[in-house]
């Protein structure tokens, strides 16, 4: 009697699998079988005996794991062509909207323009935080994609922090930590969303607030996202206020272990680097926002030491396909020439593996293989920017673009399709963005929209 052949939901062949596996990173021609929201078959020819619900012949495609930004600010697109040029965060830069200005409304469709940019790119989960996310969750999940969401967290008044002035106040802080918290029991139990507590930063939380925080990580076993050492003010005014670098006043308050993520991480040094590593702490790399303020984190240094490295965009962009060409640009600029310890496949890695393993999720996601949740990247590979295919991983690292993105799914639900959302409608979210956009800048506004 022959034996019962493999079914599928979804079966693609003909494309070359970047998996982002190391012990085998590449496979032309493959044969991708998915079912029940997860990678069943992968191979070079699909098996003796098969049946499909649906196949998709996609030679000339290239399919990656999705990608994993796991440090974005979705509700900031609305400084989008404006921020990059000020020099310095949002947050603490005067005479452009701020998060204390952002009504629900405005949130929702600001979060919504933010993930759809990110998906439309091939990231299939994104770690957002920021203000009202209660609202921006529910908004960027209707999309389908996974999230890592939080709060902003912190008890300084951020209403004053632009104009110099670093007050904590304790309601601040319990009335932020509480609405995290919140977050967290309202979404623990859905399979695409796992909220993470987002302490904005040493300097906008004070030392006894951070000590709250690690015991709520972990009471309830949450990561912790925070911006470390992302400029000189912060690094200036935590050791004005402990005497310490920004990193050992996070050891200090409890939270420097395998649950912290660091964005950005330019003010580190080799000390903060090796406690940082030792902990099994994560730097969270973000090379455009970084290099477009003339700055660059010291990532061959963190990554020499044993730090896992993710890739995160953080504001400017959402585009993860360019990013990597950054991080790879940027590690050789320190490095003086190209290296073989800075090659497509670290960044590569850095932005799929690497984010995964920040996050704890690295067993079901972050790579193509049998047993792993189905969360792809289909990218036209067949105009000329990406020919010829003698290197595919090198030429989506260096030519690639996030527009070239044609398809993603995530646990096997497509969510793109020919470059387009499934589940929202582009031109609506652009339009309600706008309108948001327009709305908060008012009367500062008016030297852009005339």
């Amino acid at each position: 009697m022959s034996p019962s052949p493999e079914t599928f939901d979804l079966l693609i062949l003909g494309a070359t699998a970047l998996t982002a596996e190391p012990d085998r990173p590449e496979i032309r021609d493959a044969a991708i079988g998915i079912r029940d929201g997860r990678i069943a078959w992968l191979d070079k020819q699909p098996p003796a005996r098969y049946e499909a619900r649906r196949t998709l012949r996609m030679p000339d495609h290239f399919v990656t794991p999705g990608f994993v930004n796991v440090h974005t600010h979705a509700i900031l697109s609305m400084v989008r062509g404006v921020a990059a040029d000020l020099g310095f965060a949002p947050s603490y830069t005067p005479g452009i909207p701020k998060g204390t200005q952002v009504d629900p409304g405005q949130a929702r469709a600001l979060a919504r323009l933010g993930a759809l940019e990110a998906l439309l790119s091939g990231s299939t989960l994104v770690g957002d935080n920021f203000v009202h996310a209660d609202v921006s969750t529910e908004a960027m999940a209707e999309l389908g994609l996974r999230l890592a969401p939080s709060w902003r967290i912190h008890d300084v008044d951020f209403a004053r922090v632009a104009h110099g002035d670093w007050h904590h106040t304790a309601a601040i802080g319990h009335a932020t930590l509480e609405a995290a918290l919140a977050l967290h029991a309202r979404w623990k139990d859905h399979p695409r969303v796992r909220v993470n507590l987002a302490a904005h930063a040493v300097d906008t939380c004070s030392d006894g607030f951070l000590r709250e925080v690690a015991a709520a990580s972990e009471a309830h076993g949450l990561r912790v996202s925070t911006h470390l050492g992302q400029s000189r003010v912060e690094v200036e005014r935590v050791r004005a206020r402990t005497g310490r670098s920004s990193t050992e006043a996070l050891q200090d308050a409890g939270l420097l272990n395998g649950r912290l993520m660091g964005g950005h991480c330019i003010h580190v040094d080799e000390a903060d680097a090796r406690r940082m590593a030792e902990a099994g702490a994560h730097a969270v790399h973000i090379p455009k926002c970084n290099a477009a303020s003339g700055r660059m984190a010291p990532t061959p240094m963190l990554k020499r030491l044993g730090v896992n490295i993710a890739l995160a965009t953080d504001t400017q962009h959402a585009d993860m396909v360019e990013l990597m060409r950054w991080a790879l640009a940027t590690a050789r600029i320190q490095e003086g020439g190209v290296a073989d310890d800075w090659q497509p496949s670290h960044v590569f890695h850095m932005a799929t593996l690497g984010g995964a393993r920040a996050l704890g999720q690295e067993d079901r996601i972050g790579s193509l293989a049998v047993g792993k949740s189905a969360d792809l990247a289909v990218i036209d590979a067949r105009r000329p920017h990406l020919r010829p295919h003698v290197n595919p991983l090198g030429a989506l690292v260096h030519t690639g673009q996030g527009r070239d993105v044609r398809m993603v799914l995530v646990e096997g639900e497509v969510l793109v399709e020919d470059g387009l959302p499934t589940k929202v409608d582009m031109e609506t979210v652009c339009a309600e963005a706008e309108a948001a956009s327009r709305a908060l800048w008012g009367a500062e506004g008016k030297a852009y929209w005339q």
